[in-house]
């Protein structure tokens, strides 16, 4: 038979009767993260510059020919084996890139636990954090978790310079209505055993934009 804690008890009764005294100065509804971080000038001179402290490779193309040619390059780095791609007319257009290697559509099916990459769309890029803003929507949510490296395509007026104007672009845009939608700030790493860096704990070793400019 279970005792009651009575000290626990004690404490979060105290907790309960707490009054915590509040500045009528301060809106909390009002206070954003832009009151956090400096002001950003450039979005994309900073994301770049957050990207690069993220380990996360940045091709910054100037047209579609210099996208697939940035694609191809990408991929040479990865062993050969199946490729995951979301299926996009644009992603599609690039399927040069893919000669030689065996591609899964998104619509085919969930992300296979044996293929080598993954190529998705994003819903925005942050550049405040230098990361990218994911969803279900972006080839399903195994496309930027299962594969050993992921690589996005997007365009440069994708980029937001904030969390809060990321945030609210994903709910203007019924992105809340999907499964899943996530900050994707670099490869998963961990340093927790003597403060080694690990790149793919559990997920991604590596994460690569190739990043079309747009006027």
């Amino acid at each position: 038979m279970a005792t009651a804690n009575s000290a626990r008890e004690r404490i979060l009764d105290r907790i309960r009767k707490a009054e915590v005294p509040v500045d009528p100065a301060i809106d909390s509804a009002k206070i954003g993260l832009e009151q956090i971080y400096a002001p950003i000038d450039d979005p994309l001179q900073r994301f770049l510059l957050e990207c690069a402290a993220n380990l996360i490779e940045v091709k910054v193309t100037e047209d579609q020919r210099g996208s697939l040619h940035a694609f191809a390059e990408l991929l040479s780095a990865v062993p050969m084996g199946s490729l995951y791609v979301q299926d996009d007319p644009m992603l599609r257009h690039f399927t040069d890139a893919y000669v030689g290697r065996e591609v899964m559509w998104s619509t085919a099916g969930r992300t296979p636990e044996d293929c080598q990459a993954s190529i998705t769309l994003c819903e925005g890029l942050v550049a405040q954090t230098g990361s990218i803003l994911s969803s279900s929507r972006c080839g399903g949510r195994g496309g930027s978790i299962v594969p050993p490296t992921h690589i996005v395509y997007a365009t440069s007026d994708q980029i937001m310079p904030d969390i809060t104007l990321a945030l609210q672009t994903a709910m203007q845009s019924n992105l809340i209505e999907a499964s899943y939608f996530g900050l994707i700030s670099g490869s998963s790493r961990t340093a927790d055993i003597e403060k080694i860096l690990v790149q793919g704990a559990h997920g991604p070793i590596k994460v690569a934009i190739v990043l079309e400019m747009r006027s």
